[in-house]
Formats: structure tokens, sequence, C-alpha cells
């Protein structure tokens, strides 16, 4: 019995050491569980990128707004006018009316009576050159005529011998032949000398160019002591009529539906604003130029006296009939990235956005939209505060 109550006792003694014990153990457990922890988040923050912070997207096209009542609206109007197509073009010549004035003999110019821009009549003396193509074509007239003489003293005799019986008839067509060879090339010497436009009687080594064609000196390509060839290019002078001119237009691909041959179109220079001249549409180049995608359209059109090569234009073709445009407030029209839009309202206190394409400016700070908008819609008046609005958003 003595020995069972030891036992006992020693039994409560180690239940009690073992109670003690276990929330020391606990408790350590939790700090190294803790310790652990702060150590893995000090790990996570040196060497994890930090937290992303990401963003809703926005539809840009159809957004909400706090207080849309602060938006004033605006309804588009409705206005008539036939469709206009305004495109830039330039002065140039008719090509059929210029006129090319080479020489005809090589050699060195001594003297020049017009200059580029002239006024010149047919017939005015344009310049003069000193050319051995006129030495050359006297002395083969010399020539041609000495030989002719020749011949013909030659054929003369041998009719007299074939008459007494003391020629042959073959040596008199012989004679005869060469009497009419000779003609020939005398009468080719004498051509000669008119076509370079000098008188037989009268040899000059000079060579005198006239005006082929009364008209303006449009291009000059000689000056004094300069040398020129004949029939070569570049011509020294181009003579051109510009009583009837051409203005040549670049027309977008997209509008060419709106061009039209032998329609007429309202011509304005940049020079004179304030008058219209009518051309009439005679050619459209059937070719595009592959960079800019247009097409060349050239309206004919008389020259009152003002018009010089090289001006600039704005050339309006008209529509065939009128059309119904919608308009609305010129501030409405927010211009973004080579662009034109508007706000209109929609439910639950949206806008949506729209993209337009404005035409003409009307009177009351008005705007004509050709395309994008109907007569009746809503939109904001302001277009430039919900932009900023909408700006802010982002």
């Amino acid at each position: 019995m003595k020995s069972f109550a030891i036992k006992n006792s020693a039994i409560k003694r180690l239940l009690a050491f073992s109670l003690c014990l276990a929330p020391g153990l606990f408790l350590a457990g939790c700090n190294r569980s803790v310790v652990n922890a702060q150590e893995t988040a000090e790990a996570a923050s040196a060497g994890a990128p930090p937290p992303q912070d990401v963003e809703t997207e926005i539809d840009y096209d159809n957004l909400k707004v706090a207080h849309p009542e602060e938006f004033p609206i605006a309804t588009a109007g409705e206005h008539t006018a036939t469709p206009e197509l305004n495109v830039t073009g330039q002065v140039q010549p008719d090509v059929s009316k210029q006129v090319q004035v080479p020489s005809l003999a090589t050699g060195r110019v001594i003297e020049i009576d017009a200059r580029l821009g002239d006024q010149v009549k047919k017939g005015q003396m344009l310049f003069k050159v000193r050319s051995m193509d006129m030495s050359g074509a006297y002395s083969d007239y010399r020539q041609a005529v000495k030989n002719e003489e020749l011949t013909k003293i030659q054929l003369d005799r041998a009719k007299l011998l074939f008459e007494a019986g003391a020629w042959p008839k073959s040596a008199l067509e012989i004679a005869q032949n060469a009497e009419d060879d000779n003609v020939v090339v005398l009468d080719t010497t004498i051509e000669h000398l008119k076509l370079l436009g000098t008188d037989p009687q009268h040899p000059t080594p000079i060579f005198e160019v006239d005006a082929p064609v009364s008209g303006t000196i449009t291009d000059q390509e000689i000056q004094l002591d300069t040398a020129v060839q004949s029939y070569n290019l570049p011509t020294p002078f181009t003579i051109s009529d510009l009583s009837h001119v051409w203005i040549v237009c670049d027309v977008y691909e997209n509008d060419l539906a709106q061009v039209h041959l032998n329609e007429f179109a309202d011509i304005r220079l940049n020079a004179y604003p304030d008058r219209v001249f009518r051309g009439r549409i005679g050619n459209i180049l059937p070719t595009m130029d592959p960079n800019i995608r247009t097409a060349k359209v050239r309206l004919e059109v008389e020259n009152p006296g003002i018009m010089r090569l090289g001006m600039f234009v704005t050339a309006t073709f008209h529509g065939p009939a009128a059309q119904r445009y919608a308009t609305v407030p010129a501030t409405a029209i927010v211009h973004l990235h080579d662009r034109e839009w508007v706000y209109s309202p929609t439910s639950a206190g949206a806008f949506q956005r729209r993209e337009v394409v404005s035409g003409d400016t009307l009177p009351g700070d008005m705007q004509e939209v050709t395309s994008g908008l109907q007569p009746g819609d809503k939109v904001v008046s302001n277009g430039l505060l919900f932009q900023d609005t909408s700006e802010n958003k982002r």
C-alpha cells in the first residue's frame, strides 16, 4: 500500500509539470510563427514587385457623368444647300497654244531682241546667231550655180552638134541628164537658204530668228554669247497664247464622283478673292498620283488678263441638286486628332461621342454638318466643356 501511494504521488507531480510546460511550448510556437510571417513579409517586400494598381477601362464613346443637367443641350437645325467640293489648283498654260522657237542654224548668239515675259508679234525678230551653217549654205549655192551654168553650156553644144550630125543622140541625152541634175541641186540650195530666212542674192553669215506666232514669251533658254544648236532641246524661246489658260486641280480619289466632264466650276484666285470666274471641266486625267491618291482635273477658262502662270486658285465644284443638312452651334463641334466630333445625350445620363463632317460656316455662329448628324438630333452645345470633363476622367 505504501509503494502504491508513492507511485500515485509521482504521477501527480509529473502531470503538474506537464501542465505547466504546455503553455510555454504553445507560446513559443506562436512566437516562432509570427517571426516566420514577419520574415516572409520582409523578404516579399524586398524582392517581389509592388502590388498592381488595376484601372477599369473607360469607353470614351459612351461616357456617364455625375450631373448631366449641367451640360447645355442644343437641337440640330436644318439647312438646304447644293453640295460643293472645294479643291486647290494652279494656273498653267494651254499646251495646245504653246509654240517652241528653235534655232535652225548652229552658232553663237550675238543679239537678243526679246526677253522672258515680253509680248511679241508674229514676224518680230527674237535673236540673231552667227553661224557657219549660213556660210556653208551660200558655198553650196554658189557651187550649184556654177555647175548648172557649165552643164547648160555643154547641153547647148551637144544640141548644136547633134543637129549637125556630128554628135550621137546618147551623148545628147547624157548632157541633158547632167543639166537636169544640176538644176535640182540648184533649187535645193535655194530652198535651204530660204529655210534659213536669207536672200540668195545677199549672202550673210548672220541668221535671224523671228517669232512664228503672236503671244507671250514664257520660257527663255539663251543668253548673249551662248552657243545654240539647230533643232536642239531645250529650245531658245517658248511662246504661249495666254488668252485661254488651264486650271489644273488635284481631286482626291474619294471625291471624284462629284466631278464630271463638261460641267462648270467656280474659280477664285488667291490674289483676287473677290472675283469669281467660271471654267469648264475639259479633262480628268486617267491616272492617279500613287503618293497622295489624287487625280488631275483640268479646267479651261478664258483669261481676263489677270491670270498669271503659277497662280494658286480655289476651284468649287457644284453638285447636281440641293440637299438637306443639319446645323449646330459652331462650339458644339470638337476638333480632335484631325477629326470632328459632337456629343449627344442618351438615356441614364450618358453621352455618346459621334464623328461628323462639317461644312460651311453659317451666320449666327452656326456650322453646317454634311455627315454624321440629322436635323432634330440633340447635341451638347459646348463640346469643349464636355471634352475637358472626359479628359479629366482619364
